[in-house]
């Protein structure tokens, strides 16, 4: 009997053993550029550091205080949310409605499936560069076009009240096309036979669009809006390259923020501040999302 628990001893620890070889090194990588960074930032939140002197002065709360009682905080979220929820809105209609269309047996559809996604392949550096002349006012390609309808073309990149909207147009045509895709997939996985029959019991169109697609595309949308709202908050590149945060402020996201105040004013301690409301922010949709799919997304 003690031979037995002996070899049965023996054959966990080996179990244990191969376990850890194989999910050590993971865990340590994750430790070493995942949680170390987090707790790291979380400490610099808390002190003043111009990531130039070797000392750091604690300063407790006064980071936070100082960001909260600013008078660009307040701008600052605003068009943080505006950008994230805007952005995500129109991807998803967009995606669906697409996803639809290329969905249905036509000529060519499936080069213009690789045309749509193309886009999400693409920097969105390079991107943004291209869409500077796009919405040049004097001879962009926007500009010929309401030109010959008889419009004037607004100053979109230099105007506080176009930039922002501007800004969401280039993040959403560079992001749908992956969009397109999930749903394209989601809208393949769902039995024909639901639609049989619900065609069967009289339903129209759209009746079965609310009773067949939407029940059976709720993972897809989960996931979609969950990547997307991640997505957005940490969008930086295409506001970088067109509007540098401008004009006045108005493109001036969270993470653009954080990027100011730790690689361009050296501030390390509110950049690290910055970057702790976004991570809560972030974490709170997070959980928003998953609480709510419990009940509202169906995976059968």
């Amino acid at each position: 009997m003690s031979i037995l628990r002996r070899q049965t001893s023996m054959a966990e620890r080996r179990e244990w053993l191969l376990f850890a070889l194989l999910v050590g090194p993971n865990l340590f990588l994750f430790a070493v550029f995942t949680y170390w960074p987090l707790i790291y930032n979380g400490y610099l939140s808390f002190v003043r550091w111009d990531m130039l002197s070797p000392v750091k002065i604690w300063v407790g709360l006064g980071n936070y205080t100082r960001l909260f009682t600013s008078a660009d905080f307040g701008q600052i979220m605003l068009t943080t949310l505006t950008f994230t929820l805007g952005s995500v809105i129109a991807i998803c209609v967009i995606g669906l409605g697409m996803a639809l269309l290329l969905n249905q047996k036509l000529r060519g559809r499936d080069s213009v499936r690789g045309i749509v996604f193309s886009p999400v392949m693409l920097s969105g550096a390079a991107i943004g560069i291209v869409w500077i002349y796009i919405f040049d006012p004097r001879y962009g390609l926007i500009d010929i076009f309401l030109d010959a309808v008889g419009l004037r073309s607004p100053n979109w990149l230099l105007d506080p009240n176009w930039a922002l909207l501007a800004v969401i147009m280039v993040h959403v045509w560079k992001n749908v096309g992956y969009a397109v895709v999930i749903f394209l997939a989601g809208l393949q996985a769902i039995p024909r036979e639901l639609y049989e029959a619900a065609t069967v019991d009289g339903a129209g169109s759209w009746a079965r669009f609310r009773a067949v697609t939407v029940p059976g595309l709720s993972p897809v949308l989960f996931f979609l809006v969950l990547t997307s709202i991640l997505a957005g908050f940490q969008s930086f590149d295409i506001i970088k390259v067109m509007t540098d945060g401008g004009p006045v402020g108005s493109t001036t996201t969270l993470v653009y923020y954080l990027y100011q105040q730790g690689f361009v004013a050296f501030n390390a301690g509110r950049a690290g501040v910055a970057s702790v409301v976004l991570f809560v922010m972030m974490l709170l949709f997070t959980i928003v999302q998953m609480r709510y799919s419990e009940n509202n997304v169906h995976y059968s």
